[in-house]
């Protein structure tokens, strides 16, 4: 028999439910270039309407969205403000750069999490010599930061002093909805302090493809050419829609099953001999863990043997995502798998 394997690399590993893949069979579709296709329509009113904006344009991806973003708030040299650990800094192949001749300058926050004190600080003076910064981007719930969530009042602080200096703020909410779980907090309410918001069907959803960017109608049909132009524009796209429309209305409040795995997998893991995490840092679908003495890759190696997936984000740190994938008795296994490789490292 083939070893089921326990998949915590990350919540993109999410495949369509088979409701979920009826529902996408059975999507009416148009070509969605000429706006002719509803179930496109009805996906991207949907999203508006829960984050409270204007309007919003389905994407392919998370990048283009947060892309689209940095293309439409800025201009050619000037600087975008952002956490040390933001996804836009780190893993979307210098696009700022690339796409829209914007740079990135670095605010290192806490559990990519920062100050309006920090923010002030790393304002430039006004001078032809500096960059202008039009952009101050978030993210939240933030992934280096461990599945942080921005504190509400702490966000509203940041963007009232950004808005205060004609600072435009974008906030990279691809796991808004695990934010929003985790908090109480509506979607709406952390999206109507910013100016543009893009959100992920794709991760802990479930959908199989797909992102949304949302902002004012103006911005959006802003968005919609660069779009166009950075290869975004889809034909009968409702195929793929219509999964994280089901998503969208389905999946949301189980992302609370998520977190309850991800603590029960910091808990299981914080008392085993050469494995360090912080169970309080804790609050959505991700965990981190340090291992020692062996490496991260080490360890990784080990558990792929054994059937359980994560991988390394520095030499000694881990990551584990929960997500639909996994359920509470394989969170369970993947413990005493680690506890089994942890205790030969020990002996060897």
């Amino acid at each position: 028999m083939t070893q089921k394997v326990i998949d915590l690399r990350s919540d993109t590993i999410t495949r369509p439910v088979p409701e979920m893949r009826q529902v996408m069979a059975n999507a009416e579709v148009g070509d969605d270039v000429f706006g002719d296709d509803p179930t496109i329509n009805e996906l991207e009113n949907r999203t508006a309407e829960i984050l409270e904006k204007e309007s919003a344009v389905y994407v392919p991806s998370g990048t283009m969205a947060n892309q689209l973003a940095v293309r439409c708030h800025t201009q050619p040299g000037d600087e975008i403000l952002l956490d040390a650990n933001a996804h836009i800094f780190w893993y979307e192949a210098g696009a700022p750069a690339a796409l829209s001749g914007a740079s990135c300058r670095v605010i290192q926050g806490r559990r990519g999490i920062f100050t309006v004190d920090q923010f002030l600080e790393a304002l430039r003076p006004a001078n032809i010599h500096l960059a202008t910064t039009r952009l101050l981007a978030l993210e939240n719930t933030h992934n280096r930061g461990g599945g942080s969530v921005w504190p509400l009042e702490q966000l509203a602080q940041v963007c009232d002093a950004a808005h205060g200096r004609d600072i435009s703020v974008h906030m990279d909410g691809a796991r808004i909805w695990n934010a929003s779980i985790a908090s109480g907090i509506a979607e709406a309410d952390y999206a109507r302090h910013v100016d543009s918001v893009s959100v992920c069907f794709s991760k802990g959803l479930g959908a199989p493809v797909g992102s949304a960017l949302a902002g004012s109608q103006e911005f959006i049909e802003k968005a919609r050419r660069f779009r166009k132009q950075f290869g975004g524009g889809m034909r009968q796209a409702g195929i793929i829609a219509a999964g994280a429309l089901y998503a969208l209305h389905n999946h949301r409040s189980r992302l609370k099953d998520d977190h309850d795995n991800a603590r029960k997998l910091a808990d299981g893991v914080k008392n085993i001999p050469g494995i360090h995490t912080d169970t309080d840092a804790v609050e959505t679908n991700l965990v981190y863990f340090d291992v020692e003495p062996m490496s991260a890759n080490e360890m990784l190696s080990r558990l792929a043997q054994a059937g359980v997936l994560m991988i390394a984000t520095a030499p000694n740190t881990i990551r584990a995502v929960t997500s639909l994938e996994v359920n509470s008795e394989e969170i369970d296994a993947a413990v005493n798998i680690i506890k089994e490789i942890a205790a030969d490292f020990r002996v060897s």
